[in-house]
């Protein structure tokens, strides 16, 4: 069968310039498919024709008085406009749904298809309200000529369970009213995607973990074997030493490294706020919620990684709620009655002795077994004192490059301070110190004098310390306070000038400074 033939004709702009065209092609019995006219411009779709007839025709057309040129073409104008808006529908990732006045589909772009379930060609002329839903923002949306945004649905149909997020708006003819009404469609996990790649932070892998300390090698090896497995793990050590670290290079080494990794510091955050950020909420399910709820972070994390660091900060209440989940891998969100499934690995961490909790009732039992599958313990600094060399190197190069300062490197007096520190604070505590010690250099290596140590001992760590080393509390109140006094006499030089900082007199500091062998 012969195509249409198209003809564009460029015209002066006056009345009856159209007319004329019609009769000419009249004369000749040609049907005309299709017609445009704007202002000089005069498009035709004619049926096919004899080359005879269209020479004709053209001909008639050309005496025309008004008619400037003449030629044909390939596509009518709202032929590509149409071709131009199916590429574009068919090309993004987002569903379009629209409806006419009476709420029957007319368009159902591919992603439509895929997000809910449904082919074009079995839906188009049908009314949305059958096919998916009568409740959904849609149909309000035609109802009250009102836009909605973002909304989080959770549809069940024929095919199944459809989980996006949707906005949408009326249209309007000129006089406002309502004709129809067009719906942007989100996967949810697309969405989660989005959100994660603008959230998360850079990749570390175990190369990323420094150290070659017995102690440090045996955890890497231990993390290493479980990465590859979907075991729960709990990673034991103090505050500083690097346990999201472990986290992240566990995650990064397993199966799901190419899903998400969410931390979540559960002692940073109140019981409540904690509890809508993990399992998410509904729309409605308390004061001040959001809009269309909230995805949790559990949800969020689905197929990837959830690292609950500080678990031993979950009040009873959460914990029961985390045992649910771990135990049937299903979240429920406050406020609401579904629950949904989640393929989640977790991960927890905690710088608090659970097995004292337990016995105190403070940590439920069953809990505690669900997250000790695999127990991971982190060394403190203290304990492999051979890795500060190490760890001091790449603090130096990092800063330093951070704060545009040349550094060459530290003496050896300085090294050997660093090491002789107990180091409370750990790895965290060695970074700090550094970064102060550049900030104080003018040469270009750190000496001894740049290296300001924090001598507090307080908490838990402090504690801890006093068992290590077997010390009696005068021994550690003497160490303490010749650590001050040295410090104090290195800053400020002369006895009165340390008497009056420390509130004693000039004498009592130089009988201090005699008893502790302290050179002015």
């Amino acid at each position: 069968m012969k195509e249409h033939i198209r003809l564009m004709l460029n015209t002066e702009d006056r009345i009856g310039m159209t007319l004329d065209v019609l009769r000419v092609v009249y004369r000749h019995n040609v049907n005309i498919a299709a017609m445009e006219v704007s202002p000089g411009r005069i498009h035709l779709k004619i049926h096919p024709c004899s080359g005879k007839v269209l020479e004709h025709l053209l001909a008639g057309i050309s005496n025309l008085e008004g008619v400037i040129d003449k030629r044909e073409i390939k596509l009518m104008p709202h032929e590509e406009r149409e071709r131009q808006l199916k590429a574009v529908m068919d090309s993004v990732d987002e569903g379009i749904v629209a409806v006419d006045s009476q709420g029957k589909i007319n368009i159902f772009n591919p992603s439509a298809e895929k997000i809910l379930k449904f082919k074009a060609e079995e839906v188009m002329g049908r009314p949305v309200s059958e096919v998916l839903s009568p409740d959904i923002p849609m149909m309000i949306s035609l109802g009250t000529g009102e836009g909605y945004d973002n909304e989080e649905i959770m549809l069940r149909t024929e095919r199944g369970v459809s989980h996006y997020i949707t906005t949408g708006r009326p249209i309007k003819d000129e006089n406002n009213r309502i004709v129809g009404a067009v719906a942007l469609i989100k996967d949810i996990n697309r969405v989660l995607d989005l959100v994660y790649s603008m959230t998360s932070s850079p990749d570390i892998t175990f190369d990323d973990i420094l150290g070659v300390s017995e102690g440090m090698e045996y955890a890497k090896n231990v993390a290493r074997m479980v990465a590859v497995s979907s075991s729960t793990v709990l990673i034991r050590g103090e505050s500083g030493t690097g346990k999201e670290l472990f986290a992240r290079s566990i995650h990064r080494a397993s199966r799901r490294k190419d899903r998400h990794f969410v931390p979540v510091n559960c002692g940073a955050l109140p019981d409540t706020l904690l509890e809508s950020e993990l399992f998410g909420y509904e729309e409605g399910a308390f004061t001040g919620a959001r809009k269309g709820g909230k995805q949790g972070l559990f949800r969020f994390a689905d197929g990837g990684t959830l690292f609950l660091d500080e678990i031993g900060e979950l009040s009873p209440h959460l914990q029961v709620k985390l045992l649910r989940v771990l135990q049937e891998g299903k979240v429920r969100r406050i406020g609401g009655a579904e629950e949904i499934r989640v393929d989640v690995r977790v991960v927890a961490a905690t710088s608090r002795n659970l097995e004292e909790m337990l016995e105190q009732g403070l940590f439920r039992d069953d809990l505690y077994y669900r997250l000790n599958v695999v127990p991971l313990f982190v060394p403190p600094l203290r304990r492999r004192k051979e890795d500060i060399p190490i760890l001091v190197e790449h603090f130096i190069n990092q800063v330093s490059v951070n704060m545009g300062k040349s550094i060459k490197g530290i003496t050896r007096q300085a090294l050997e301070k660093l090491t002789a520190h107990h180091w409370p604070g750990n790895v965290r505590e060695l970074s700090n110190v550094i970064e102060r010690a550049i900030n104080l250099v003018h040469g270009g290596y750190i000496e001894e004098k740049h290296i300001v140590l924090d001598t507090r001992l307080t908490g838990q760590n402090g504690y801890e310390g006093v068992l290590e080393y077997g010390k009696g509390l005068r021994e550690i109140l003497g160490e303490t306070e010749r650590r001050i006094l040295t410090e104090a006499v290195k800053r400020l030089g002369s006895s009165r000038k340390v008497g009056a900082a420390l509130g004693i007199s000039h004498t009592a500091v130089i009988k201090k400074m005699k008893k502790y062998n302290i050179k002015p």
